[in-house]
């Protein structure tokens, strides 16, 4: 969740949503989203919307001792906005941040919450992520017991260098060792978290860590490229010259790396930046983003979306607990998607999707664009053929090129 502020409309104080958006809900799949904005220790290439005890001082609105009290209160906020009509939760994502700097019992809670306020469905999914140091067997255990069922473990390297380099807090070591504890405590469904194009990363090390990978046999893994945010460590070292910049054809070539060795242990890229060892292992969560479910988004700085509404709340965690603490909405602003806005989304999201965009989504000048993409080798023809427009490999690497062949105006 990057920390940058956006622009958009006033928010009404009171969260209301227009009848139209409001008209399908209930039809359409539902998750929820919870952001935990606390960290140990801030990563040198992270902008997202983290903040370190140090950063908010000791106790007072906003810290971590009144985070699910402030959970609760916009949890109820939300079934007030969206009524009473059923609407059981299907997934739950816990992020952040750290999720599991909270004691598992306050994560425990806000299950709970959930679930007396919305009704989780029945084979909810619910997932938080952790920080290898951030866990231990107990916790885990605690999580399990209390209907968590899915693991997102940042793992990022498993080189201590190219940790270093990342400003990660753990060593390579434990994160067998959580994989281990996170399998006793009973979770069928764990997922591990790379990162590749770091300064110092060399290609042996890039194979280091996706033997690792293999070796620890998850259902699920996410792999991104290294990013230079904006008003990061990072990009600051960058600047001054004494780090550089990830190339595009290295990182290119740690993608296709990592694309070949996944898919020859068994996990295949189903979206651009994730892979599972079937379809039962995809995030059902993340899914609900790129095929524009609804989702309410608690905690600070989370962006929600309800029948193309879309809205992020203050970032702040003191403002945040200041804005639910007084019955107010904590959204910062939204924005009304138009038809067009819609459709710009659903091609943007669904071309990154191996069941691909229907053709139905493209005008008349962007179908004709995906046939001359397909030529090309960046969409696959049998695929196009059959109604669908799907990504092959050179054209995942290549999205942008894509999506703005297929929206020609």
């Amino acid at each position: 969740m990057p920390s940058k502020p956006l622009e958009g409309a006033p928010a009404p104080v009171d969260g209301a949503l227009p009848d139209a958006a409001l008209a399908g809900v209930g039809t359409r799949t539902f998750g929820v989203y919870v952001h935990v904005p606390y960290c140990a220790a801030r990563c040198g290439y992270c902008d997202f919307n983290t903040y370190t005890p140090a950063e908010l001082g000791a106790g007072g609105q906003g810290g971590a001792a009144s985070f699910v009290d402030s959970i609760a209160t916009e949890a109820r906020l939300a079934r007030a906005v969206l009524g009473e009509r059923e609407l059981p939760v299907s997934t739950v994502f816990v992020g952040g941040g750290t999720p599991t700097l909270l004691p598992a019992a306050d994560l425990a809670k806000v299950l709970r919450i959930l679930d007396d306020t919305f009704g989780l469905a029945a084979g909810a999914e619910v997932t938080t992520e952790a920080n290898p140091e951030s866990v231990d067997l107990p916790a885990l255990e605690h999580l399990r017991a209390s209907g968590f069922t899915r693991i997102s473990l940042g793992m990022q390297s498993s080189r201590p260098h190219v940790l270093a380099a990342l400003d990660r807090q753990h060593t390579p070591g434990r994160v067998p060792e959580v994989v281990g504890w996170a399998r006793r405590a009973g979770f069928d469904q764990l997922s591990l978290d790379l990162i590749y194009g770091a300064p110092g990363e060399s290609e042996s090390d890039w194979a280091a860590s996706l033997s690792t990978v293999i070796e620890l046999e998850p259902d699920h893994v996410s792999a991104y490229s290294l990013t230079v945010e904006e008003g990061t460590k990072l990009s600051r070292r960058v600047r001054r010259g004494e780090l550089l910049e990830p190339d595009d054809d290295l990182l290119a070539d740690r993608y296709l790396q990592a694309d070949e060795t996944l898919a020859a242990a068994g996990l295949l890229n189903y979206e651009i930046s994730n892979w599972s060892r079937d379809a039962s292992s995809w995030c059902r969560h993340n899914l609900g983003y790129w095929r524009g479910d609804d989702w309410w988004g608690l905690g600070p700085g989370a962006h929600s979306h309800v029948g193309g509404v879309r809205w992020w709340n203050v970032r702040h965690p003191t403002e945040y607990a200041t804005r639910v603490g007084a019955g107010r909405s904590p959204a910062a602003a939204r924005e009304v998607l138009d038809a067009a806005a819609r459709r710009v989304e659903r091609v943007m999201l669904g071309v990154r999707l191996v069941e691909g965009l229907a053709v139905d989504a493209l005008c008349e000048r962007g179908l004709a664009a995906a046939y001359g993409l397909a030529a090309d080798g960046l969409v696959v023809g049998p695929e196009l053929a059959a109604g669908r427009v799907a990504l092959t490999r050179r054209g995942r690497l290549l999205t942008d090129t894509v999506v703005r062949a297929l929206l020609p105006d």
